[in-house]
């Protein structure tokens, strides 16, 4: 078995400055309504983030549609029909050797956020809190 190769630094900030042009381009792409999809422009989508392969032939692009103008799954397959009309103004606006394949998934951030601040109002959790806190603060007291 072959081991593969470390990512070295500049790979990953490569990815990293191509997944955010990426996010910009698309963006001032949906806002300027270029696709050709009534459905598509009615919707207002924020794109979240955008993560790409190593050798950024992939980009994952995490979206999530603005104040209940479609459902989360809506907006993806919207984005999902038009892949190949985004990729190919993608690969026209943008200066890379490829136009990378765009796969949509839903932005989870904000549903994990109010998980986590609904976890960190549980009662249990708030008394855990205050127990360690009070414990943290009677070690340095003493000794």
């Amino acid at each position: 078995m072959s081991k593969r190769p470390a990512q070295s630094q500049s790979s990953k900030q490569r990815q990293l400055r191509v997944g955010e042009l990426i996010r910009r381009t698309l963006s001032d792409m949906l806002n300027r309504a270029e696709i050709h999809d009534p459905d598509l422009n009615r919707m207002s989508i924020t794109i979240g983030e955008v993560s790409c392969s190593t050798d950024l032939k992939v980009a994952t692009i995490y979206v999530m549609p603005l104040m209940g103008t479609a459902s989360v799954e809506e907006a993806v397959a919207a984005l999902a029909r038009n892949a190949y009309e985004l990729r190919r103004r993608l690969g026209k606006e943008m200066t890379l050797k490829y136009a990378p394949e765009l796969r949509f998934l839903p932005d989870l951030t904000f549903d994990r956020l109010d998980e986590t601040r609904r976890l960190f109002a549980d009662k249990v959790v708030q008394r855990d809190i205050a127990a360690k806190d009070e414990d943290e603060d009677g070690d340095g007291d003493g000794a």
